[in-house]
This record gives C-alpha cells, structure tokens and sequence, in this order.
C-alpha cells in the first residue's frame, strides 16, 4: 500500500486546522484581544519553516486590504501585470476560494496543480511538525487555516520563483497574517465600509485604523477615495508608520468607456486603484515607460481580468433556458452593488417587455454572525426602487434558502468544508429558518408555498431544476455567501464554464 501523500490527504490535514463554532465565538466574546499575539506568533511559524520576514520582501509584493473590492482589485492587478509583462511569473494569494482550495495561490491567474500543492503543503507542514519548539507559551504547535495557507502560499513563491506577488489580506490588515512582510514594493486600500467587520462592534475609524497597517516605511500607498472621517485615520497613519507618500486615486478619463472583465459600476473604482499600483510597481522595477496614459497592455489586461463569483453571468451548459447569476455579497454595501447589477436593463430588468414565461429565483444563505433580515431588507429595497414596475412580492417568483452543506446527504465537498458553524445549527436549519421569517416580514403579501427551506445546496439546485420545464427563462440569482456561490458552481456542474 502506497504511503504517498495525496491532495485529498492535503484538504483533510488541511482541515483538522479550522476554528469550530464555539472557538470563533470564544473570540468574539473575548473582544479581538487576541489578536495582539497575531503577528509575533506568525512570526514564529514563519521561522520554523525556515524563513525570516526579509526573505518574504524578495517576492515583490504588492499588497492589497479594504473592506469590499480587495479581491477584483488583486485580479485586476494581477491581469495588467501578465499582459504587460507576459515573460514575468505573477504570484496570487487571495481568499476564499470558491470550489478547490488550490484556487487561492496562483501562477499567471492559474491555481496551483493538485501535485504542486500537495508536495508544497506537506513541505510546510512536515517542517511544522518536526520544529516544534516554541518560543512564545501560547504559540499553539500548529497554526489555523489562514495562517497556514499564508505559509503556504508564501512558500510556493519562494519555491517557483515569481517576479511579482499580488497579496490580498484575509481580514483587517494590522494583524493580518500577511503583515509579516516588512517592506512591500506598494500597498492599496480599496473601499472602506463598517459592516463587512463589524462583528466585533468596531467604528469606521477604528477599521481605517486597522486597514492602514499595511504601510510600511519607505513604501507608496494608495487608497481609492474613502469617507472623512476613515480617510484623516489612513493619513495620520501613514506619517506614523512613514509611508514614502499616500495618494487617493482618480479615475483615469478613458476608464469608464472601457468593458472592463468584471461586471458592475462598482468595478471602475477597482480598476482605477489597480491601474495606480500596477503603474507604481512597475516604474519602481524599471519596467514601465509611464507616459501618464492607459497603456494599450493595461486596457487589454482591465478587459481580460477574471474574478468568478463576482457579479458573474454563467449559462447553465445542460438545463436549457437557465442562466445563474453568481455574486457573493455578502454585506450590506456589496450587496447593494449586487442588486445594482443584477437590476440593470443588460441582466434581469431588460430594456423590452419581459416575456409572461420568465421566472426569476433567489437562492440565498449568508453566515449566523451576519444581519440577515438587514441584507433581505437590502435586497427587497432594491427591487422596489428600481423595478418600478413590480410589486417585491412577486418579483422573485421563489425563494430558496438553504445551508452550505455541499451535498443532500449532508456531506461536504472536501475543500469546501466549514466547522464554522455547528452541527445542531446545521441540523435545525436555524439560520434559514431566520432568514424565512425575516422575507415574510419584509414581504408579507409573499407566497408562502414559493418559499423553500433546504438542508443543502444540492436540494436547491435540484429544486431549480424541477422549476426548469425547458420552455421557460428562469434567471437564478446567488447570493450572500462565497461558499454557497462556490457550491453552487461544484453541485451545478458550472466549474468548466464558471471557473
């Protein structure tokens, strides 16, 4: 018998390092005050596997936090830099993934292979293991999910060679597992809002305070334009931590006469932050003729740029008639640029008269320490402002809530598996059950036949499917949740067509 390790062995090593329910309650009870330990004890897994934070600064990181949009602006980045310079090798760290976990290191926008992974994971983890000693006596023997992944990620790198690395922070930035490296080539802060972080009750400033740690002395910054009172937090801090300048950045005149590769209004503000420290890096490296316009590279890279489950547009490739509408809002402010899109006349409210057959389809989740009744709210809002012409009530014809529990036997896809939440929450659909009250609340002359309550993303999907007569439009929004985006790709068969 074969003692080889295995991907699938990887996830599952991989996994035995989630939080589970009761300890990322214990953390929010405790306020966040652990997170003084964060850096120092980062600093001591990193050591142990063999680098020291001057290392980290050879993989020529840009380094990208915000509360909304740090994602499509990392992509952004990371697709002007492949067009500009396609002989370079373009490292990717961001998160979540959607379907496989390899999805959050890439090489020139490519997940790493299952092999690659594999060999590079138990390199990392088998260094964890044998250097045990420890310096600090709450430094646990092994680090959590994200931690690890950053070791990982940071480690490929290393490994491969890149000549740039695009780095988006998990959460926060201060305390971020990313921050460990001392002197990034740029850093960027995209929009800053209250709600994507504000379980632990924090104040706009206290967030911009939070964000800002990714300054570095000696380094530029950037920062798309940001409420007052966030944006004095992000300019004393870059004198406190000397950041080398801080620019707020304008939209370049060509940039909204461009399809950009990401849908939404929204995007412009992203591709302009991204266009800034695209520009920045390469001058810094000597590899960039700034004539002080949109370069034909960085316009053919804005128009490329991918981000799946990012106000995506996906045909279903079997089920005739069925389009999904992908997008993983998952705060009040991002959904809000969800419904923008999702009501605009080239997706759901069509310029011509909407044929009788259309139905529409909200499949809908979102995690027990979020709002839900405030993100329906945002959602019925939405409808009622802009699709004049419809009572909410009948706009989406059903409604599906349901977990993130991959499949109807109650068993999770191995790299989308989540101890978040418990067991018996799961098992007594709780939050979905909240989120069924709270749309009847809202929408009380709603049909209550026409709203579904499902164990998995499994049921919901074949839900749709038994909706799906073929004779009919049916347009399928997903939404408040990554990971339910994520299944829904997996469970639907969309991977080929979505990924």
């Amino acid at each position: 018998m074969s003692s080889r390790k295995t991907y699938q062995d990887a996830v599952e090593h991989l996994n035995s390092l989630q939080s589970n329910a009761a300890t990322l309650e214990a953390v929010r009870a405790s306020g966040g005050r652990l997170s003084e330990f964060a850096i120092p004890e980062m600093l001591e897994y990193l050591e142990r596997i063999g680098y020291f934070p001057d290392d980290l600064n050879k993989l020529n990181i840009i380094h990208i936090t915000g509360t909304k949009g740090k994602g499509s602006t990392s992509a952004f980045v990371n697709s002007i830099l492949q067009h500009t310079k396609p002989s370079w090798k373009v490292g990717l760290y961001s998160s979540p993934h959607l379907v496989a976990v390899r999805e959050r290191i890439r090489i020139n926008g490519v997940p790493l292979s299952e092999e690659d992974f594999t060999k590079y994971f138990f390199e990392v983890w088998n260094r964890l293991q044998a250097n045990d000693k420890r310096r600090l006596a709450h430094t646990s023997l092994m680090p959590g999910y994200f931690r690890f992944m950053t070791l990982l990620a940071f480690h490929a790198f290393r490994e491969l060679n890149v000549d740039v690395t695009v780095l988006e922070v998990g959460v926060g930035g201060t305390y971020d597992s990313t921050n460990v490296v001392p002197k990034p080539v740029v850093t960027g802060i995209t929009a800053l809002g209250i709600d994507h972080v504000n379980v632990l009750g924090k104040t706009l400033k206290e967030i911009a305070w939070h964000k800002s740690g990714i300054f570095k002395e000696g380094v530029p910054a950037f920062s798309v334009p940001q409420p007052s009172e966030a944006m004095k937090v992000l300019q004393e801090r870059a004198q406190e931590l000397q950041a080398s300048s801080l620019t707020v950045v304008q939209t370049p005149d060509v940039l909204p006469q461009i399809t950009l590769g990401l849908a939404g209004k929204h995007q412009i503000q992203n591709a302009s932050l991204a266009v800034e420290l695209s520009r920045e890096f390469l001058k810094k490296q000597n590899a960039f003729d700034d004539k002080g316009e949109l370069s034909q590279t960085f316009i053919e890279g804005l128009c490329a740029t991918k981000w799946p489950g990012r106000c995506q547009t996906v045909p279903d490739p079997v089920e005739r008639g069925l389009t999904w509408y992908l997008d993983g809002a998952h705060t009040s402010e991002s959904l809000d640029c969800c419904m923008d899109w999702f009501l605009s006349p080239d997706v759901s409210l069509d310029a011509e008269e909407i044929p009788p057959s259309m139905k529409r389809i909200l499949i809908f989740n979102c995690t027990s320490g979020r709002s839900g009744p405030t993100l329906l709210s945002k959602i019925n809002g939405k409808v009622a402002a802009q699709a004049r012409k419809y009572d909410p009530s009948s706009y989406f014809e059903r409604v599906i809530f349901c977990t993130n529990v991959t499949y109807a036997d109650g068993h999770f896809k191995g790299d989308l598996t989540t101890k978040a939440i418990s067991d018996s929450e799961i098992g007594n659909l709780t939050t979905q059950h909240q989120l069924a009250t709270a749309w009847s609340s809202d929408l009380p002359a709603y049909p209550q036949q026409n709203i579904h309550i499902l164990p998995s993303i499994e049921d919901a999907v074949n839900q749709i499917k038994k909706i799906n007569d073929n004779s009919t439009s049916i347009k399928v929004l997903v939404t408040g949740s990554l990971h339910l985006v994520g299944g829904v790709i997996e469970v639907a068969g969309l991977s080929r067509v979505a990924l």
